[in-house]
């Protein structure tokens, strides 16, 4: 297996009749999926999402993929493949668009009405060209065939891509559910047949590698759903992705079934159901769905709420419902559904949410316990099955940490992929297909770009690294005015503290430390305000550290006169 190394350097020119593979999101990491595929001078693109943030970048709303390395080639791009609608996979186009909003867009029907409602708000009127499974575009030299897959969203497809260079393989997000409830199946025929023709690289879909056998059906959890409302006797509130038209089409169903209406509850819901309705995704009984704000005519045994949070993002409904800071107030005896998976990196934020609720008297389901939901990625069972299927002769596990990756590339090697020909890459790591075989070339910048309200990329590592010690310790100002010509202090240090834990009046030592350090660089002839500055921070640095060991962000202010 050839791995990623930190040294490496940008690739060389990409030698004729190759291929250039690049991922620039995805690859260690559940989020910001974007690959960039090279041929004969032209770009294709598969996916373009975006990663939501953890803890230790406070302030953040997105995480995009950095377009840095084909900013200035958006000329060359022919299009950008959407594989399905999550937002992990779709997320970031309308910030690519920004840059060059006549970029073709290629996907399924419910894929392109998520995004063109997406781009709307955005107010970008995109080029789109609707696909099915089992059709064939020329993209320029990029040759795409479209191959139905099943996953947690209708609609989803591979891409089978076709160049001079030989014939690449992405699966994007696919299990293999034999029993699902919109019928469509993965297409394992298509995939047999693409096997006979041979397939030269495959990106797989790696997320659930270390998870051994099948992924249940999803119908499974419609039963658990039954016997959850069978025995809810007030309100059901269910948190779900915005997306899962399936998960909603079980609990509409269900709400059915029971005699209850139901309401959206979010923008990204009401605009995502609406969407799956008008387009025949979502099949909604008469009567059935009713706007919040008539839920209160209602008896609460009659009631369903259908919001978003399930990953515990502390703006949506229902964190804010945990947290007693939302129009529907959680009471004693409403039961709560988390009909999600936990994404890695989410877990506190969860968990957190769910002993607010419980702390409101709120009855909690969730996957820790009860079966309200399957995963909508192929554990290792079906991967083994399906790279038996494909033969791949080259392999690039893709959409997963690092443990995912590793444990993709252990399933392709015990399915006879030899092990040189299996790419362990990382984002911005340049993998080149050339002569029919896959190698590591060099790599290219892919850091994180933040999206902090309207501003993007203004946001960096030092900038998140003052927020956390903002947040962990505090700060502490310092102001001082001395004498411009002889550098003595006129006045001060006056020190106020906030979020530090240390009360102002504990500072008298330190006054008389930072006065002293004053006067004698004062004798020593400096007077520059930032050398009086630093001379302050190093002070009160060192003051704090050893009286309390703590590291506040310390601002120094000096004035002269």
């Amino acid at each position: 297996m050839s791995h990623p190394h930190p040294e490496l350097g940008p690739p060389p020119k990409l030698p004729k009749g190759g291929l250039r593979v690049t991922p620039l999101g995805g690859l260690g990491e559940i989020g910001r999926n974007m690959t960039v595929f090279e041929y004969d001078g032209r770009l294709l693109i598969v996916d373009c999402g975006v990663l939501f943030p953890e803890e230790e970048q406070p302030g953040i709303d997105l995480i995009l993929p950095d377009f840095s390395s084909i900013r200035d080639r958006l000329d060359d791009i022919e299009g950008i493949v959407l594989t399905h609608g999550h937002e992990d996979h779709i997320g970031a186009v309308p910030y690519l668009l920004r840059e060059k909003p006549d970029i073709p867009l290629i996907g399924s029907k419910l894929t392109l009405a998520l995004i063109e409602a997406k781009l709307q708000e955005h107010r970008i009127r995109p080029y789109t060209l609707e696909v099915k499974e089992g059709e064939r575009e020329a993209l320029g030299p990029f040759d795409c065939e479209f191959i139905a897959v099943n996953h947690s969203i209708p609609d989803a497809l591979a891409v089978a891509i076709r160049t001079g260079a030989g014939l690449v393989v992405a699966t994007g997000d696919f299990k293999m559910d034999q029993l699902p409830l919109d019928k469509r199946l993965t297409d394992l025929h298509a995939f047999a047949r693409l096997s006979e023709e041979g397939i030269d690289l495959l990106l797989s879909d790696s997320t659930n590698a270390e998870v051994p056998g099948f992924v249940p059906p999803e119908r499974e959890i419609s039963t658990v759903l039954r016997n959850v409302f069978a025995n809810a006797h007030h309100r059901i509130i269910v948190a779900s992705f915005a997306s899962h038209v399936h998960r909603i089409q079980q609990i509409l169903d269900a709400a059915h079934e029971y005699g209850r209406r139901v309401a959206f509850v979010g923008r990204s819901m009401v605009r995502n159901m609406g969407i799956a309705r008008d387009l025949g995704y979502l099949r909604v009984p008469a009567g059935l769905v009713v706007d919040v704000k008539t839920l209160d005519d209602l008896p609460p045994e009659e009631v369903v709420l259908v919001c978003t949070g399930s990953q515990g993002e502390p703006m949506a409904a229902l964190s804010r419902m945990a947290n007693r800071d939302h129009q529907i107030r959680i009471v004693p005896g409403d039961t709560v559904i988390l009909a999600s998976s936990l994404i890695p990196g989410n877990e506190n934020a969860v968990y957190r949410v769910i002993n607010g609720l419980t702390r409101w008297g709120a009855n909690v389901v969730h996957k820790g316990n009860a079966k309200v939901h399957v995963s909508g990625h192929a554990s290792a069972g079906e991967l083994l099955y399906f790279y038996n299927i494909c033969k791949p002769r080259n392999l690039m596990p893709v959409h997963g940490e690092w443990r995912h990756l590793r444990a993709n590339a252990e399933l392709g090697a015990m399915t006879g992929v030899p092990k040189d020909r299996i790419v362990i890459a990382e984002d911005g790591v340049v993998v080149d297909l050339v002569d029919g075989k896959a190698r590591i070339s060099g790599k290219v910048q892919a850091g994180y770009v933040y999206v902090d309200g309207l501003s993007v990329g203004d946001v960096t590592e030092s900038s998140l690294k003052d927020r956390r010690i903002l947040g962990d310790e505090g700060i502490i100002s310092v102001y001082v005015v001395v004498d411009s010509t002889t550098g003595k202090v006129v006045s001060g240090p006056n020190i106020q503290a906030r979020g530090s834990g240390i009360e102002d009046a504990a500072f008298g030592p330190v006054v008389t430390k930072i006065e002293e350090a004053i006067a004698r660089a004062a004798a020593d002839g400096v007077a520059e305000p930032h050398q009086i500055q630093q001379l302050i921070r190093r002070t009160m640095g060192k003051w704090v550290s050893d009286s309390y060991r703590r590291r506040p962000m310390i601002l120094p202010v000096v004035v002269e006169v």
